[in-house]
């Protein structure tokens, strides 16, 4: 059951206990070098301070412009001669940020995945196969590295190059599948077209989804193919990449691992804690992070924590599916949408494909959103009628959802564009 019994099977007291003996350490570590030296000694702060989990309020939050701020080396907490690994974000929303690693940085990591992927069932003797990018993106090199710490045959399989993929998965019998879900509701159309069945001519039963937003509806359809079990996996690039938070066999939200995180959940507006089971921006402060430790870093991740216990017994807090990004949200006509309650309407739908897009546009200074829908072929061309049926559905869904009338236009399938990484689903051409 557990993969590391010292720690997945702490008590909730011993829990906090550790946390607290963690997070003093590690704020006395970082109050002697650069950012924070300057940031806590401007504000007084010290280790000292820190009487109680709650007294983390008196810390400072840090954020992404922090990082771009002082890139590149500007956060790090050992001498550059420690280093040896360094991930950096795309810089698409702005300066490109550097996390760094060290040895002990690297080993740990790979620990914790080898955590995750245990915790779900999968064994030494099985087939994993990584379909996620590797590179500068950590998603692939941190699952890598916990899938041969456990022992799985590991077929660093990368991105894209679907038949490919799908050769590998009939040639070595792969079990255990780590997929960007966009990708998989992708490889899942090549599939059909090809006539593969996965249930029937693969040995698929194990499949890790994450690095995007997704709705529980996606979730099904991808079980429901491949026929496996798919389980939700949370991590950011700043925090290592993946294995900061995993579901168990439960499948009731994601374990946090609360031995090298610490958590809370607050309003994005206010900055306060909400109250527990309530959505909020997520916060991580890292407890044993050598080469760049971070406080109080604002994910602008939404997600909520799970109430209650759970039935495989860790103490470990759980959150949620993540809801999307706080910086993800966009206004029309006075509402606050998220592109994640259109999928949830949109996968509910079985004429519906795998793809779609939300189109925002401005016309004599009227916002308007488009959403545009791959459906059924065989529906498409033959049947207007119920295509009219489909169409006022989902306009009348979506309605109900977001409590305005988006304008919907149903499309063929395959015509949407398509990505092998992360999926486009907003495109707002308001200020072109």
């Amino acid at each position: 059951m557990y993969w590391d019994e010292s720690v997945e099977s702490l008590s909730r007291s011993e829990l906090d206990a550790l946390q607290l003996h963690r997070l003093r350490h590690m704020v006395e570590r970082v109050s002697n070098y650069s950012f924070y030296h300057k940031k806590f000694a401007d504000n007084h702060i010290s280790a000292s301070l820190i009487n109680s989990l709650k007294d983390i309020r008196k810390l400072p939050f840090t954020t992404k412009q922090d990082l771009r701020d002082h890139y590149p080396y500007g956060f790090l907490c050992v001498p550059k001669e420690q280093l040896v690994r360094l991930h950096v974000s795309s810089g698409t929303s702005g300066q490109a940020t550097a996390i760094f690693y060290s040895r002990g940085d690297v080993e740990h990591w790979a620990e914790l995945m080898a955590r995750c992927i245990y915790m779900t069932g999968a064994r030494a003797g099985d087939t994993f196969q990584n379909l996620t990018g590797y590179g500068l993106f950590t998603g692939g090199l941190g699952f890598h590295y916990g899938a041969e710490r456990l022992g799985l045959l590991t077929i660093p399989a990368g991105a894209g190059n679907s038949k490919r993929q799908i050769q590998l998965m009939k040639d070595f019998g792969t079990n255990v599948m780590h997929i960007i879900p966009s990708y998989a509701l992708r490889l899942q159309d090549i599939m059909k077209e090809a006539g593969i069945h996965p249930r029937r001519d693969l040995k698929l039963r194990i499949a890790y989804l994450g690095a995007e937003p997704y709705s529980q509806e996606v979730r099904r359809r991808i079980e429901e193919f491949y026929g496996v079990r798919a389980y939700n996996s949370y991590g950011l690039s700043e925090m290592n990449g993946p294995g900061v938070a995993f579901e168990c066999p439960h499948q009731l939200g994601m374990h946090i691992w609360e031995d090298s995180y610490f958590a809370e959940i607050i309003d994005p507006v206010t900055l306060e804690p909400v109250p527990e089971g309530t959505i909020g921006e997520l916060v991580l402060t890292t407890l044993h992070r050598e080469a760049m430790p971070l406080i109080r870093y604002r994910t602008k991740d939404l997600t909520r924590f799970m109430p209650g216990d759970c039935p495989c017994g860790r103490a470990h807090r759980r959150i949620d599916r993540m809801q999307g990004r706080s910086d993800d949200m966009f206004i029309i006509k006075g509402v606050n949408i998220f592109p994640i309650q259109v999928e949830q309407v949109l996968m509910n739908i079985p004429e519906v494909g795998n793809n779609y897009v939300i189109v925002l546009q401005r016309e004599n200074n009227i916002d308007t959103m488009i959403v545009r829908v791959e459906v059924n072929e065989k529906i498409f061309i033959e049947d207007m009628r119920h295509l009219q049926r489909i169409q006022k559905k989902i306009t009348h869904d979506l309605r109900s959802e977001l409590l305005l009338t988006p304008q919907v236009e149903l499309v063929e399938p395959h015509s949407l564009p398509k990505s092998e990484g992360k999926a486009v689903r907003l495109v707002d051409q308001r200020s072109l």
